[in-house]
């Protein structure tokens, strides 16, 4: 390489990597979402508390962004809210704090009653829920009633002794509809 063509380098190379930098978090932006955390707090829940709880602090670092909407839910005996807030500086804590300080209770999680009331709820066009079982059996009661559609498009992470899975809630309609309007076309 001659002289001109390492001087051309030298001030090119970090001049691309400055704007390619500066264009990715451009992109990395994205607009508010509603964030459903659905925790499993029946009596299996109290062995594995700890490892839950640290997987999902760490998960929702990664997850959140300023103005998100999260609604926390303790699905013991009932179903019921925890925590609901939109996202900034503080809230992430919080959410953190609410999890720490479920009490279990029960045996069996009410997840069809917090599934049905997240999916009802979605204030946005997009979302995002976790549902965290503490237990084999837990989600048999979701499974063998009416809302056993809402875990249609779900993903399964396996732990050791829980397991988390993403739902897609409310996809049934859009894929109908988009299937609809790919169809008519």
């Amino acid at each position: 390489m001659n002289n001109k063509s390492l001087k051309t380098v030298k001030f090119l190379l970090p001049l691309v990597l400055a704007v390619f930098c500066g264009l990715s978090s451009l992109f990395a932006q994205r607009a508010p979402i509603n964030v459903n955390l659905i925790i499993d707090s029946s009596a299996s829940f109290s062995a594995v508390k700890d490892e839950v709880t640290a997987w999902i602090s760490s998960r929702l670092d990664e997850i959140l962004v300023d103005e998100d909407r999260i609604t926390v839910w303790s699905a013991g005996d009932e179903a019921r809210i925890i925590y609901t807030a939109r996202i900034d500086a503080s809230a992430k804590e919080a959410v953190k704090r609410s999890i720490r300080d479920i009490s279990p209770s029960g045996d069996n999680p009410d997840f069809s009653s917090a599934l049905r009331e997240a999916a009802s709820n979605q204030s946005t066009p997009y979302g995002y829920t976790l549902l965290v079982s503490a237990s084999s059996d837990a989600l048999s009661s979701v499974i063998g009633n009416p809302q056993r559609n809402l875990l249609r498009f779900s993903r399964v992470e396996e732990f050791t002794s829980w397991r988390a899975l993403v739902v897609g809630l409310n996809l049934d309609a859009r894929v109908s509809r988009a299937a609809t309007a790919y169809f008519n076309n």
